[in-house]
């Protein structure tokens, strides 16, 4: 029976937010825990589900994970090496076979801007851990560092934006780590970076340029001798630090000069396709204007500069603002603000307040929004994926706590109130509520691009507008300090230099 250590890494830092992601913002699976996400449809889930089939002895230590949000207190990256340590070192010395991480790619903490490759380093330096097989999944926005491909034996992305892939390259590594433990064969991961930093809003799979790149990642596999997997990273361009941006990473049992040269072929791909990765943004208020009366609903307001799934606070205020300048009917928005949910505790179902809603995460933002509010209703926020296969379900599994919650109505815009924010990802959020999002002729949504999966089936319009929030699309508004450069579209660059 083989025996695979399995640990959790999970978290997506924005350098450019006002908050610090200390341990009271972590879920934490320790042990037993970790083999209780068995069919939660979590990437670990994908894990245990090839880990049962192939009987083998799974070591848990310890998962930490975290929704998007400002840069990890590194005093929370040290706790979960502290945990993991004595349960890795224990099982070294009693004949461990492999390590299976499951990480995002992304975690930064004030002191490392390399969790990961961090994580990788303390790990090879183990005694008997310099030749262990070390298997990792990591997130499509992944900021990939050669540290990650050095010290990896098996490294593979999600392929899907939204990521509803998660299970199913967790599976797809689980495997590839199981070949390599029967064979005995160790592939090496090849690694490259490209000089170019796409916004989240422009890295759909299923738009250019993203669908071109990973169509080629797909041809390679089926053409290329000795390539086991091709991952297409776009990178998550609110990290400032020196590897953010797109990178490929070949797993490969081949020569690595032919994977290094693939590598070279993406990376060209990728800069003749850079402009596409730019997308436009209109004007709230011109949408407004094209748009009412809705005639047909839902249409849908998506506002990128607050996406929560980008680490936003999912609480700034421009678009409750526009559809109360334009006097929407039938509108309907969510908003992370624990402190109006519990301004609404002593109010009856029915009753009236006025409340601050609002403007409290960003120093962006305009600031809250004092309205005359009638309770819907409340809840404690706690609510199931319809989705098994959502963005949000690939990383935090099926089960949903948005904290205490409050439903609350101001003339024709009804607003969701969560404790915790939460992505929109997911239609199960509104209807747990007693609310049908299909009722809504219109739907602010803070995110991007992972939305698309449950919101795209039942709108018949979707505007993505400009607002105020940390998660600007054009990445020349951000202060960086340590990316590196030059790099598109930051800095002047006529053709790519290798």
């Amino acid at each position: 029976m083989k025996q695979v250590l399995l640990a959790g890494l999970f978290h997506e830092s924005h350098s450019f937010t006002d908050d610090i992601t200390g341990f009271e913002k972590f879920q934490v699976f320790r042990g037993q825990e970790l083999l209780d996400k068995k069919g939660d449809g979590s990437q670990i889930d994908g894990f245990l589900s090839v880990a049962g089939r192939l009987n083998w002895h799974v070591v848990p230590t310890v998962s930490y994970q975290a929704m998007p949000s400002g840069l990890v207190d590194h005093a929370v990256f040290e706790a979960f090496w502290a945990e993991v340590l004595p349960v890795l070192a224990d099982a070294i010395q009693s004949g461990l076979d492999g390590v299976f991480l499951s990480l995002h790619g992304a975690f930064v903490t004030t002191k490392e801007p390399d969790a990961e490759g961090e994580l990788l380093r303390r790990i090879r330096a183990l005694p008997g851990a310099k030749t262990l097989p070390v298997f990792c999944l990591l997130d499509l926005h992944a900021n990939l560092t050669p540290a990650m491909g050095e010290r990896a034996d098996g490294l593979v992305s999600y392929r899907e934006n939204p990521h509803i892939d998660a299970f199913d390259r967790a599976v797809h590594i689980a495997e590839l780590l199981a070949r390599c433990l029967d064979t005995g064969v160790k592939p090496k991961t090849c690694v490259r970076g490209a000089p170019i930093l796409w916004p989240p809003t422009g890295i759909a799979t299923s738009d250019s340029p993203m669908c071109h790149l990973e169509a080629a990642g797909r041809r390679m596999e089926q053409e290329e001798a000795g390539v086991l997997a091709v991952s297409v990273i776009a990178g998550y361009s609110f990290s400032d630090v020196r590897d953010a941006g797109v990178s490929f990473a070949i797993l490969t049992e081949g020569a690595l000069e032919d994977a290094n040269s693939l590598l070279g072929k993406l990376v060209h791909l990728a800069w003749d396709l850079r402009h596409e990765g730019l997308p436009e943004e209109q004007e709230v208020d011109d949408v407004f204007r094209r748009i009412l009366p809705v005639k047909e609903g839902p249409v849908l307001l998506v506002e990128p500069a607050d996406n929560i799934g980008g680490s936003a606070p999912g609480d700034c205020t421009d678009i409750l603002r526009a559809l109360l300048r334009h006097d929407a009917d039938r509108a309907g928005v969510i908003i992370a603000d624990a402190e109006a949910v519990r301004a609404l505790d002593d109010i009856e179902i029915g009753g009236r307040k006025t409340l601050s809603i609002g403007g409290k995460g960003s120093s962006l933002d305009l600031g809250p929004v004092t309205l005359e509010v009638v309770l819907i209703s409340r809840s404690d926020g706690q609510f199931q994926l319809e989705d098994s296969n959502s963005h949000l379900a690939g990383a935090f599994g099926i089960y949903v706590d948005m904290g205490p919650s409050a439903v609350v109505r101001h003339g024709g815009i009804t607003i969701l109130l969560n404790s915790h924010k939460t992505p929109p990802f997911d239609l199960g959020q509104w209807r747990s509520q007693g609310i049908d999002p299909e009722s809504f002729a219109i739907i602010a949504i803070k995110a991007a691009v992972a939305h698309r999966r449950g919101y795209d089936p039942i709108v018949k319009a979707s505007y993505t507008v400009k607002t105020r929030g940390p998660c600007a699309s054009d990445p020349k508004l951000l202060p960086y300090q340590h990316l590196r450069r030059p790099i598109f579209p930051l800095d002047p660059m006529d053709s790519l230099q290798d």
